[in-house]
C-alpha cells in the first residue's frame, strides 16, 4: 500500500485482522482481508457469502441456521448424498427432501421449512404459529379466529374494512341488517340465546356470558351467586346496513 508498517499494525480496514501472515487484498483504496474482500464484493452483488469457505455464492444457497453456504459443503443424514438448495433442516440435521418428506414433518405454508413445535391447521395447509398472519396487518392470529377470502387469511377488523360485517356466528359477511352487540356483528336470524338457542329481537334484553348472549329467562334460571358475578343486563340494536 506504499507504505511500511509494524506488522501489528497492518490490520484489515473492516474486521482488524492482522494481515501479516495471511495476505490482503486491495479494494477501493482499503486493505481487506480475504473473507471482508468477498463480503463487500458479494454486497456489491447482491449475493451471499458461504459461512464455510468464505467465497461468493454463484447458485442458489443453502440456509442452514440462519447462514447462507454453498449446498455441495453438506451431504444428507440420511442417505449421505449431496445436498442442494431444497435441503430441509430437521433437528439440527440436514436431509435431501425425499428423505426430509419420508419423515412426515409438517412444512409451513409461508416460510416452507420443517415445522418442529406447535403447528396450525388452516386453510388446507400448516403453518408455524408465527407465521399464519393477517395478510393486510401481517399479525399473527395466535389461536384468534381468521377469515379466508381467495386464498387469504384476514383478522376481524381488517377484513370488515375491505370486505364488509362478518357474523361472529355463522363467519359469513352480512348480506342484510346487521345485529351491534358485545363488540361483535351478527346476522338478525343468527343472534340467539346461546343457551336455549331462542332467537333474540329487538324488544329482548340479554347479559354477557363469555362473550355470548344469554337470554333474560335463561338467565333468571341461574344461581343467584352466580348472577352476582355478571355485569348488568345490557340491551342490545339493529343496526340497518
Amino acid at each position: 500500500m506504499n507504505n511500511s508498517w509494524h506488522p501489528e499494525c497492518f490490520c484489515c480496514d473492516i474486521c482488524q485482522q492482522v494481515l501479516a501472515d495471511i495476505g490482503f487484498v486491495k479494494n477501493a483504496g482499503r486493505h481487506l482481508c480475504r473473507p471482508c474482500h468477498n463480503r463487500e464484493k458479494a454486497r456489491g452483488l447482491g449475493k451471499y457469502i458461504c459461512q464455510k469457505c468464505h467465497a461468493i455464492i454463484d447458485e442458489q444457497p443453502l440456509i442452514f441456521k440462519n447462514d447462507p453456504y454453498h449446498p455441495d459443503h453438506f451431504n444428507c443424514a440420511n442417505c449421505g448424498k449431496e445436498l442442494s438448495a431444497d435441503a430441509r433442516e430437521l433437528k439440527g440435521e440436514l436431509y435431501c427432501l425425499p428423505c426430509h418428506d419420508k419423515m412426515g414433518v409438517p412444512i409451513c405454508g409461508a416460510c416452507r421449512r420443517p415445522i418442529e413445535g406447535r403447528v396450525v391447521n388452516a386453510m388446507g395447509k400448516q403453518w408455524h404459529v408465527e407465521h399464519f398472519v393477517c395478510a393486510k396487518c401481517e399479525k399473527p392470529f395466535l389461536g384468534h379466529r381468521h377469515y379466508e377470502r381467495k386464498g387469504l387469511a384476514y383478522c376481524e377488523t381488517h377484513y370488515n374494512q375491505l370486505f364488509g360485517d362478518v357474523c361472529f356466528h355463522c363467519n359469513r359477511v352480512i348480506e342484510g341488517d346487521v345485529v351491534s352487540a358485545l363488540n361483535k356483528a351478527w346476522c338478525v336470524n343468527c343472534f340467539s340465546c346461546s343457551t336455549c338457542n331462542t332467537k333474540l329481537t329487538l324488544k329482548d334484553k340479554f347479559v354477557e356470558i363469555d362473550l355470548k348472549p344469554v337470554c333474560k329467562h335463561c338467565y333468571e334460571k341461574m344461581p343467584e351467586e352466580f348472577k352476582r358475578r355478571l355485569s348488568p343486563i345490557t340491551s342490545h340494536h339493529i343496526v340497518p346496513k
